[in-house]
């Protein structure tokens, strides 16, 4: 999960790189990102957002703990994820 948060960080800051000519805030938050980016989307995609940003803390905080989703979710969420990216990859 750690990685899709970093795989959608990563496409949404390239947005952000192309509407602030510079280089882009150092943050982890989804939505503040996008919202930088001027990303317009369906309310859905920035609840998954505020999904994947839990996932994110226990890659660099080895100490915390979320809860584990099922592998049912984990394919869900990395579907949701290559969807995401691939988006914001043709919108670029």
């Amino acid at each position: 999960m750690f990685f899709c948060h970093l795989a959608v960080e990563k496409a949404i800051k390239a947005h952000v790189v192309k509407v602030i000519s510079n280089v882009p805030p150092r943050t982890h938050n989804l939505i503040y990102l996008r919202e930088k980016a001027k990303i317009e989307w369906e309310e859905e995609n920035d609840i998954f957002l505020g999904i994947l940003m839990k996932y994110q803390l226990e890659g660099r905080y080895p100490d915390y703990n979320p809860s584990i989703p099922s592998d049912e979710m984990v394919k869900d969420y990395l579907n949701k994820t290559k969807k995401m990216v691939t988006w914001l990859k043709n919108k670029l």
